[in-house]
């Protein structure tokens, strides 16, 4: 197990001198504090975030080791100094009207009103991220779940065969949130929504366009063209998972801003949790966790699904990190318990056959 998590120990030891040096170096003597913070962060990240592990290895099961390896190589770099570092900056610019430049030095300089522009732009982000998330649960129920975990819940839904379901269930969530903000807001909101929606739609239908060319060549033993198929699905996987990741990430990176107001320990601390969210998701990949214990990915689908309602909640009252994580385990838990039961029911029932 060391050798999954050698890497994510290597970056936290890495991490944790940083935030001290920085930490004595903005105020002397607070290092040890914004240790405690940076530690604090990282285990609300890695705790926000498992269900995604799971989900993520389910989606790397499917996809070639180079392609593996690139999203635990380059998508960490994405995930910690794009997600949790430039994509609030950017936010932020997009909403003050600010460079790039100038925008770093606020977040730097003037983190007051930094968090106060990011604070405008939360309501947009959460819907989005909502949006995403929802499409994702919604369609593993009604069309990719294949062992029943709640089974007369599950088995209701995946009987259900109305077409867009998933879409028409989302947009109804995004109305209804929009309807209680601001006049002046509404419309941010429905349309945050709705590129949530149409961003999903769009990569995973390319998806699986080009799973079935890679396949469809493949049948016809065109080497190089399977290979081609294969490598340009493989990317389009990469983004789908990248913004799956992206979607995780909006409720810890807002949330972060309540425990501490420097961008930096936020980025250190974020990045810590998420690379230990990536050696786990190797390590049920390597591990075939997900075959062993067949409920997990229903459980993984069902913390998303809370998530994305959280999401939709809290653009209307703020929702505490504990709770949306507690939740989060409650369902990841229930549903491996449920596994470990499952197989040695299935193990008494073969010795006894």
């Amino acid at each position: 197990m060391f050798k999954h998590f050698k890497e994510s120990i290597f970056v936290t030891i890495f991490g944790f001198i940083a935030a001290w040096l920085w930490a004595e170096h903005i105020t002397p003597g607070s290092g040890f504090k914004m240790l405690f913070i940076t530690f604090f962060l990282s285990i609300l990240e890695v705790t926000l975030s498992f269900d995604n592990a799971v989900v993520n290895a389910l989606i790397l099961e499917k996809m070639t080791p180079k392609w593996q390896h690139r999203f635990l190589t380059w998508g960490i770099l994405v995930a910690v100094f794009g997600m949790r570092f430039l994509f609030p900056v950017l936010i932020v610019s997009l909403f003050s009207h600010l460079s790039l430049i100038k925008t770093i030095h606020l977040a730097l300089e003037d983190v007051a009103q930094y968090t106060h522009y990011l604070h405008i732009a939360h309501a947009p982000l959460v819907a989005f991220g909502g949006a995403f998330l929802m499409m994702v649960g919604l369609e593993y129920f009604f069309n990719e779940n294949e062992n029943l975990w709640l089974k007369r819940l599950e088995g209701f839904l995946a009987g259900l065969k109305l077409k867009h379901l998933d879409i028409l269930i989302t947009m109804l969530f995004v109305l209804f949130v929009q309807f209680f903000m601001p006049y002046d807001e509404r419309l941010d909101i429905a349309l945050a929504g709705v590129i949530g929606i149409f961003t999903y739609v769009c990569v995973k239908r390319l998806c699986h366009l080009l799973e079935k060319i890679g396949n469809k060549n493949a049948s016809k033993n065109l080497v190089a063209g399977a290979a081609k198929g294969a490598a340009t699905g493989g990317f389009m996987m990469f983004i789908y998972l990248e913004l799956i990741d992206a979607s995780f990430s909006l409720d810890g990176v807002l949330g972060s801003f309540a425990i501490s107001k420097d961008i930096i320990i936020i980025t250190i601390g974020l990045a810590i949790g998420a690379m230990f969210v990536r050696s786990l998701t190797l390590l049920l990949v390597e591990k075939k966790t997900l075959q062993t214990y067949v409920y997990l990915s229903s459980g993984a689908h069902y913390a998303i699904l809370t998530l994305a309602v959280v999401m939709f909640i809290s653009t209307l009252v703020e929702v505490p990190e504990v709770i949306t994580g507690s939740l989060g385990l409650i369902f990841v838990g229930s549903s491996f318990v449920a596994s470990l039961i499952e197989n040695k029911k299935n193990k008494h029932e073969m010795e006894i056959s």
